[in-house]
Order: C-alpha cells, then sequence, then structure tokens
C-alpha cells in the first residue's frame, strides 16, 4: 500500500493541471489527486488540505501564487458560500470551452465514435436568466426572519443580496413577503423541529409575458392576514396574476406539497416560447432558462429533420413544449409524461396553440411505450427522448432498439448519463451530432443535444 503524500490540515503548493466536471480543479502530489474548487487549470496555488480519503483528497485555496489568464473578479457577493454559481470566477467564454471540453472527455473515454463535441452555445446576455426561484425561510442570529438561498452542503439560509442569476422581480417579491412576516409575526418552519408555518417562496416568471406566479409553502393550512397579504402583493406588484397557497406539511426536502389552493387569481401563468403558448401551473416543468430552451428545441427539431410522413415519439415530454415544436412539421406526435399535471397542461397547451396532430399520455413511459409499440403497433420514424438526470433505463433503451426508429434525438442535462446511454445504440446507430448548449450559465451543468440516425 502506498503512503498517501498529503497530510490533513497542512499546506502545500500545486500545479493544477485540469478542471473536473463541477469545475474544481484537479492538482497531483506524487500521482495523489487533490481536487480544489475554485482553481482554473494552469495555476499555481497555496492550498490547505481540509480532507483525506484513500484515492484523493480535497484542498481550499489559500494563495493564488500564478494566475489563469482565464480568472475573473468575481461579482457576486455571496459566490463563495451560496455555490450556485460555481464556475462564476472564469470568464464566461472560457466556460463554454470548459463545457465542451468536459463532454469530449467524456465521449473519448466510453464511446467507440470519437465524435467531435461542437462548441458550446453561450448566452448573449448570461444574467438574470432564471425565471423560478425557490426561497426557503429561516431565521438569522437577530431571530428575524429572513429568506434566501442555502449555503453549499448545508442547510443554513445566505440572506438573499443581488444574485446575477435571477430575476430580480423574484427578491423583490421574497424581500416583501419576509416584511409582511416579520411585521405580523408570522412563525417560520424549523427543519429540525418540524414547527412553524412559513417554508418557502416559489416565484416563476414568464419571461415573454412577465406575468408572475407566487406560491406559498406552508406547514399548516392557514396563513395569519391572508387577504391582507394578497392585496398588498397585487396592489405593489401589478404583474402577478396568481397567487397560490400550496401546503407541505411532510418532514422532507422536497419543496412543494401535492396540494394548492388559489388565493387569487386562477392559478396559472403563460409564457411564449418560439410561436408558442405555454400554460404553466404550480407544480409542472417548464425549462428554468427559456431563451437558451428554445435554441435547444429548434436544433432538435432541425436535426431531426421531421418531415409529413414522420410519426414522432417524444418521450418525458412535460407540458408538451417540444412536442408542439415538433407538431408543425410531423405527421402526428405522441407525448408520454409520467406527471399528470404536466400532461393535462400538455393537452391545454396544443388546445391553446390549436394543434391537433398531438397525443399526450399520462403514465410511466417504459409502460406506454411497450404499448404504443406492441399492442398498438404504432411505429415511430423519430424517437426524441428529454430524461431526468439518471438518463434511460434498460427497458426503454431496449423498446427503442426494438422498433430502430430512422432518427433519435436525446437532449440530456446531464452529459454522464448521456453517454452511458449512447455507448449502449451506437452499434445500430451512427452519432451525427452532439451540441452542448450553456443553460445554466456560471454553473457546471451542460445541456446537450444528440442527434442519431440508424445505420
Amino acid at each position: 500500500m502506498n503512503k498517501i503524500p498529503v497530510e490533513k490540515n497542512k499546506e502545500y503548493v500545486v500545479d493544477i493541471i485540469d478542471n473536473g466536471f463541477e469545475g474544481e480543479g484537479i492538482a497531483k502530489i506524487d500521482n495523489f489527486t487533490i481536487f480544489v474548487p475554485g482553481a482554473i487549470k494552469g495555476e499555481k496555488i497555496k492550498i490547505l488540505i481540509l480532507k483525506v480519503l484513500s484515492s484523493h483528497a480535497f484542498g481550499k485555496i489559500l494563495e493564488i501564487i500564478e494566475k489563469s489568464e482565464y480568472r475573473q473578479e468575481v461579482d457576486c457577493d455571496t459566490y463563495k458560500r451560496c455555490g450556485g454559481c460555481n464556475i462564476r470566477h472564469i470568464k464566461y467564454e472560457d466556460t463554454l470551452k470548459m463545457k465542451q471540453n468536459a463532454v469530449q472527455s467524456l465521449v473519448n473515454k466510453t464511446l467507440k465514435n470519437k465524435i467531435e463535441v461542437k462548441s458550446t452555445i453561450g448566452m448573449k446576455n448570461p444574467f438574470h436568466y432564471r425565471n423560478k426561484a425557490q426561497y426557503p425561510l429561516g431565521i438569522n442570529k437577530e431571530n428575524e426572519p429572513i429568506v434566501g438561498v442555502f449555503a453549499q452542503r448545508s442547510h443554513e439560509i445566505i440572506p438573499i443580496r443581488k444574485c446575477l442569476i435571477q430575476n430580480p422581480i423574484s427578491e423583490e417579491i421574497s424581500k416583501f413577503i419576509v416584511e409582511f412576516i416579520k411585521d405580523n409575526k408570522i412563525s417560520i418552519y424549523n427543519e429540525r423541529t418540524g414547527k412553524g408555518l412559513f417554508r418557502h417562496i416559489v416565484i416563476k416568471v414568464g419571461i415573454k409575458t412577465n406575468e408572475i406566479m407566487c406560491i406559498l409553502v406552508i406547514n399548516g393550512n392557514k396563513i395569519p392576514k391572508e387577504d391582507e397579504l394578497v392585496s398588498k402583493l397585487i396592489s405593489k406588484f401589478s404583474n402577478i396574476k396568481t397567487i397560490i397557497k400550496n401546503f407541505n406539511t411532510r418532514n422532507t426536502n422536497v419543496i412543494l406539497g401535492k396540494e394548492n389552493i388559489n388565493l387569487y387569481g386562477n392559478g396559472y401563468i403563460k409564457d411564449i416560447l418560439g410561436e408558442y403558448t405555454f400554460k404553466i401551473s404550480p407544480l409542472s416543468f417548464y425549462q428554468v432558462n427559456p431563451v437558451q430552451a428554445e435554441r435547444l428545441y429548434n436544433i432538435g427539431v432541425e436535426a431531426a429533420k421531421i418531415t409529413k410522413n414522420d410519426v414522432v415519439f417524444d418521450l418525458y415530454c412535460g407540458i408538451g413544449t417540444i412536442s408542439l415544436f415538433m407538431a408543425k412539421h410531423a405527421k402526428k406526435v405522441y407525448g408520454v409524461e409520467i406527471v399528470e399535471q404536466a400532461i393535462s397542461d400538455a393537452r391545454e397547451n396544443s388546445k391553446i396553440n390549436n394543434i391537433d396532430n398531438v397525443e399526450f399520455i399520462a403514465g410511466d413511459t417504459e409502460i406506454i411505450l411497450n404499448d404504443l409499440i406492441n399492442n398498438k403497433n404504432i411505429v415511430p420514424n423519430v424517437v426524441m427522448v428529454d430524461p431526468p438526470r439518471r438518463g434511460l433505463d434498460n427497458k426503454s433503451i431496449e423498446n427503442i432498439l426494438k422498433i430502430k426508429p430512422d432518427r433519435f434525438v436525446y437532449i440530456s442535462c446531464n452529459p454522464a448519463t448521456l453517454v452511458r446511454d449512447l455507448a449502449k445504440i451506437e452499434d445500430f446507430y451512427e452519432i451525427k451530432e452532439i451540441q452542448p448548449v450553456d443553460m445554466f450559465p456560471f454553473t457546471s451543468h451542460v445541456e446537450c443535444v444528440a442527434v442519431l440516425q440508424l445505420k
């Protein structure tokens, strides 16, 4: 057994030889790996070792001895503690290159076809792009209610100061609600005891329509002075279209409970994506960065070269966003999604947009896919998938390989599972392109569109 060359609480000077998938710097001492968050490839850094494991260690920056040309001054006060934008210290153009390289290195490691990953498509203006904010409430050291974000790897709440990726209106509304809570001495939920009323404030904003949804998540059923809070909110913020009370009385870190009551408005807002109008309800998923979502969908739809003879399956279709983008070009689109509320929104969305060649089905993708193919004998020419982070399950891959659609488009929010899944089908499909899109600027996340053609 080789001796580990570093010790906890000791200082070392290291060269950063690479950046990992989370944007962290990677250094080696005697071939032993050390991860250093906030460090950039090419830098020489004095570090303090915080944690040592058998295969690697973690260090923190004490001093940057030689600085990378890609480093920039961080423009946010809470950057270090919040961890939301973990690569804010790197110039934006270079973060795009990093994301492309991260996907490329997965391709090189895992796939036979070492396809060249395209350059990441970035944003012209990578600020204030998030249309949804979920703020926990807590109590500060002075015993006053605060609203903010959880500190990295903990449940300590950092009060909101100008966040550079959130829509500024979300912060204004949340701070206004907290002042009301303070003035009226309304209790705040305590995770440890399970007592207290107010848990979260969730704000969704229609980027193109400016309509705002405000969700008040409570551990109970009534907010003191509820009517007064509602009338104050709508008189102060004229774009609020709906205010919803959401009940979450379980001891869980899931933010929203299952039950909603409309306190004002009809429980949804609308937004426009491409040429379509979408209805967004409290529990349904809508892309957090619609500007980039539009680009992502257009790439997927164009790459699939859909024609009027094509039957398309859209698996994990959410509220039907990409299904509607494809319907215009296709003969028929079937959208499948497990969340019932999303499917009822999707049906409504196809009505709003007068699209009648789409059928939405609620249920588990595996089961529905099986039924469409094996019982209803519906064979798609194009399959589009946009699965959660864990990627596709083997059953769905088997079903896709059974029907062998001519074109297969895989939209992924996790390049590791994307590449894992592509490896399972690359014997049958030629990977035409992998296009990363920067959906979450200044974070280590990257969204990709992979386009495949049956060999």
